[in-house]
């Protein structure tokens, strides 16, 4: 029986294995080890752009948000952006979108990051512009988070056990929308927040909402009378919530900005007078 030498089979597995390699490049384009390999980040401004009103991808790239450790009760990464001055002596923390069906809060929070880096006034700001992703991003968005929680009735003001659930029972008539959760600090959104005050410790904080056009304020010193054509209006504390807990609890004051509607913003013009407002009143009332 007639055997091929051996010197002979040699370039046709050289030339088997070459092909073999190149096919396997093609297949995987990535070289080097896994912890060398250069991934782009997840940019949240696609999706955003898309179900927010009056924002354009320009803006919300230049907003230069960085990724957080909070997370959503889906996973979405929460974003934040500090923008410090030089001289900065109080420290703001500005909140948007907590419910997540307000999405004229996070536009709001988005433009006056772009107020900040150019007037930043005497503050170190630091910005969430939406707390409840997997809420605004929804279809239809909702105010809860995806476990149907109120983030904002979801922090842990005294007698909490006692007294969220029997306002949500007798004066919301176990309104879904306003579910505050089993426990404070059951959800992962509000937890983060939660820390963030506790490391960032802010002498002041803004949460924006919608749609009730008026302007509320918790905790020590003396209100803002008006923000733009928002005026002063306070309308009580709420168990669980942002104001009852930072402002009366913490001594944190908080300012909640109530847009007048949820799926508008204001004009430009209108947003930067509100913004100046807010600077002209920090400087006026607000001491570190």
């Amino acid at each position: 029986m007639y055997c091929t030498p051996l010197f002979r089979l040699v370039p046709l597995f050289v030339l088997f294995l070459t092909l073999l390699a190149t096919n396997a490049m093609a297949v995987q384009p990535l070289r080097g080890p896994a912890h060398h390999r250069t991934v782009a980040p997840f940019n949240p401004c696609v999706a955003w752009v898309a179900r927010l009103p009056n924002l354009k991808r320009p803006l919300c790239d230049a907003a230069a948000l960085r990724i957080t450790e909070g997370r959503s009760v889906q996973g979405r990464m929460l974003y934040a952006r500090d923008v410090i001055a030089p001289d900065a002596k109080l420290r703001v923390l500005v909140v948007g979108a907590m419910h997540g069906d307000e999405l004229s809060s996070a536009s709001v929070a988005l433009h006056w990051i772009q107020q900040a880096m150019q007037t930043p006034a005497n503050a170190h700001w630091r910005f969430i512009p939406v707390l409840n992703p997997d809420g605004l991003l929804a279809r239809p968005a909702r105010r809860t988070n995806a476990r149907g929680v109120d983030l904002n009735r979801n922090f842990p003001t005294p007698n909490w056990e006692r007294d969220a659930k029997a306002y949500w029972e007798q004066r919301t008539r176990k309104d879904p929308r306003r579910w505050p959760g089993r426990t404070p600090l059951s959800e992962p959104e509000s937890r983060f927040l939660h820390e963030e005050m506790a490391r960032f410790e802010p002498h002041l904080i803004v949460s924006i909402h919608a749609p009730y056009g008026v302007l509320d304020f918790d905790g020590p010193g003396v209100p803002p009378p008006q923000l733009g054509r928002l005026y002063l209006d306070q309308v009580g504390i709420f168990p669980g919530s942002l104001g009852h807990y930072g402002g009366v609890h913490q001594g944190m004051p908080v300012v909640t900005v109530e847009l007048p509607n949820a799926f508008r913003t204001p004009l430009d013009a209108e947003m930067r007078q509100m913004w100046l407002d807010l600077q002209r009143w920090m400087a006026e009332r607000l001491r570190p």
